[in-house]
């Protein structure tokens, strides 16, 4: 049972960061591929970043779940799995941010603006808008992308710590 629930936890950590690791990858082809025709690549991206957040939630879940579990089975110390779990629930409250906040709120912009937001002028506010959290998306992925990393740093300490 010790070695399924570390295994539930490894895989967890390893679909949503490997996730975070490849989503700027298929973005950057996607806009490279489709270069004259950025709404299309955004519209794909959005889709894909739907995808990524769907994936984290669930692994993200597991994840707390096992960390929380695995103490009361003698997987890991209790001191050891506080660190990661505050780590996820963080990782977990920006993609839920991210996913309900930031997301539906560039869809606005993008409706507002007719559509296609880079058909839009530079200074018009619903564009600077979009622009804003736009930025403000890749700010979050990228923090849990950081967090995921750390947190797997503090996985791999409570094994050397394991009872």
């Amino acid at each position: 049972m010790k070695t399924l629930l570390r295994i539930l936890l490894y895989l967890a950590l390893i679909v949503w960061l490997g996730a975070e690791i490849f989503f700027p990858i298929v973005a950057a082809i996607t806009f490279g591929t489709l270069q004259p025709d950025t709404h299309t690549a955004g519209t794909i991206v959005g889709q894909l970043i739907r995808i990524l957040h769907g994936m984290g939630l669930v692994s993200g879940m597991v994840a707390l779940a096992v960390m929380a579990l695995a103490p009361a089975w003698g997987v890991y110390k209790p001191r050891a799995m506080l660190a990661p779990m505050i780590l996820v629930v963080v990782m977990l409250a920006c993609t839920v941010y991210s996913q309900f906040g930031i997301i539906p709120a560039m869809d606005r912009d993008r409706t507002a603006a007719g559509g296609a937001i880079d058909a839009t002028d530079g200074s018009n506010a619903i564009t600077a808008h979009f622009n804003k959290l736009h930025s403000r998306s890749e700010y979050v992925e990228e923090t849990v992308l950081l967090l995921g990393l750390a947190t797997v740093v503090l996985v791999a300490r409570a094994e050397t710590t394991r009872s």
